[in-house]
């Protein structure tokens, strides 16, 4: 997939179980947005491309909670994710209660 780096945009999200919302933890755009993306997929983060949520979260301001609005959305997302990594990490169970950290890039082109 080609990309043009001057517009990439990206936002991470930190969630752990009993917070009110999750919370931007680092956004940027160009340089930044790569070392974000980069540094994520060192880590074996998640990366999700989601350009309209991702201009949406580029408003919220660092280390605030997102907004009521995008609860939805981003409760999709994070359920999405939790059930790759329960999948991954036992293949043989569909559900567990243990909920650890979640985080989440988000970038856009």
């Amino acid at each position: 997939m080609e990309r043009n780096e001057s517009h990439l945009t990206a936002v991470a999200l930190a969630y752990r179980e009993g917070q009110v919302a999750p919370k931007v933890v680092a956004k940027g755009r160009g340089m930044i947005a790569q070392e974000i993306i980069k540094r994520a997929k060192e880590a074996g983060i998640y990366v999700h491309e989601s350009s309209e949520l991702v201009s949406l979260l580029m408003q919220v301001n660092l280390d605030d909670r997102i907004p009521p609005q995008l609860y939805v959305a981003v409760a999709e997302l994070l359920a999405w994710l939790y059930r790759l990594e329960q999948a991954k990490s036992n293949p043989l169970t569909t559900h567990s209660t243990d909920t650890t950290a979640i985080q989440k890039i988000l970038g856009s082109k």
